[in-house]
């Protein structure tokens, strides 16, 4: 049993050192620049190596020289691939080693030819390069701007933007980009307000529920005033212009000149009525709390305002801060209590732990006392008419 233990360590590091040998040699012929000819090596160095230690055990005396050319001779074959097995970790931190670079397009030469005004021939360089690397988004939105900006085709643009969108692979935020571009495009060439917002409905259907969603509502309900902007760009209107006041150096007063403020009933009516529509719009939304605060001094109405919007967890973290803070100044003039807006600021500093804000509202809490010195509680100012209106909360939001 003692005899048999030698014998099957001397067996498996004869495997071991085998393995290593056959590891070793396709290691080599892997990163050999000249497989051939290292393979020619690997195949004269096997019966070279057996026929020398054959030699030298039949020459007795002899045999350490047989012994010493073969290593010679190994040592003229193999001291670079050994060299370079041993230097290649070094090496190949530097370089990179034999690695092949990642494959990815090339839209250089596009790029250059647009550059010269030859869009067509842009456009054939991007092809053959996206029937490579189909659904490249890089190229995708590239071939799109050729076809929209430089070659007059956006209805070309938007069935290249479209079937890239349609592709079950399409990453979210680049189907995103893609969409969201083609509304500019859309304003932007033709002033096609209806078309831009066909492509910002296909965001709120395509990704409910997301900031992506929300980004597209806030746009959606601005885009009738881009659209007169628009239209007044392509197509502007002689403006008539009223004649001046005359004398007006012999007047006893100018007050009449200086235009009149909206009444803040009537403009928070259309606010309410714009909300129904567009019930997402945080800027609207905002004025209205402001108007509800600053003119009316109803806090309660106010707050449901900033609430909507508090609550609403696709906002950025630096808009929700900002309305909390907005919502304690509120607070604080309309004369609520000091329980109630460190309630409001503690918030601040419990949802957003990590931001400035939160050292902010730690900052404001510690002075609230001193904010509070010399408030008065303020009355109240009945809307009117218009009461019946405001205070209006989240609903389904209607179709845009």
């Amino acid at each position: 049993m003692f005899q048999t233990f030698p014998t099957i360590v001397s067996l498996l590091l004869s495997v071991i050192g085998l393995g290593f040998i056959v590891w070793l040699v396709i290691r080599s012929l892997k990163r050999s620049n000249d497989p051939l000819k290292l393979g020619f090596k690997i195949i004269f160095t096997v019966p070279f190596v057996v026929f020398c230690i054959w030699a030298g055990v039949k020459a007795g005396a002899a045999g350490p020289l047989i012994i010493v050319f073969m290593a010679i001779v190994m040592s003229y074959l193999w001291t670079p691939h050994l060299g370079e097995l041993l230097a290649s970790p070094l090496t190949d931190i530097l370089d990179g080693g034999n690695e092949e670079p990642e494959k990815k397009p090339q839209y250089s030469a596009a790029l250059a030819r647009r550059k010269t005004n030859r869009p067509l021939e842009a456009v054939v360089a991007i092809r053959e390069q996206l029937a490579k690397f189909p659904n490249d988004f890089e190229g995708v939105l590239l071939l799109a701007n050729i076809q929209a900006e430089d070659m007059n085709d956006l209805a070309g643009a938007e069935i290249t933007l479209n079937n890239f969108c349609n592709s079950p692979d399409a990453p979210d935020r680049q189907v995103a980009a893609a969409l969201t571009q083609l509304a500019d495009w859309h304003l932007k060439i033709t002033a096609d307000a209806d078309a831009a917002r066909a492509a910002l409905r296909q965001l709120v259907t395509r990704f409910p529920d997301t900031v992506i969603a929300l980004q597209a509502e806030q746009r959606l309900a601005h885009l009738g005033e881009t659209e007169k902007i628009l239209l007044q760009h392509h197509d502007p209107q002689a403006i008539a212009v009223p004649e001046g006041v005359k004398n007006i150096g012999l007047l006893d007063s100018t007050e009449f000149l200086k235009p009149k403020e909206i009444e803040p009933g009537k403009l928070a009516a259309v606010y309410v009525k714009h909300l129904e529509r567009h019930p997402h719009d945080a800027e609207v939304r905002e004025k209205l709390a402001v108007i509800y605060a600053r003119d009316f001094k109803r806090l309660d109405l106010a707050t449901l305002e900033l609430e909507q919007m508090i609550n609403e967890t696709r906002h950025s973290p630096k808009q929700i801060a900002g309305w909390l803070n907005q919502l304690a100044n509120f607070q604080i003039e309309l004369g609520a209590d000091v329980a109630t807006v460190t309630a409001t600021l503690k918030k601040i500093a419990e949802d957003f732990p990590d931001r400035p804000d939160a050292e902010i509202a730690q900052r404001r809490l510690a002075r609230l006392r001193q904010e509070f010195a010399g408030k008065k509680e303020t009355p109240k100012v009945k809307i009117g008419v218009y009461e019946h209106n405001i205070g209006l909360k989240y609903g389904p939001p209607r179709q845009q």
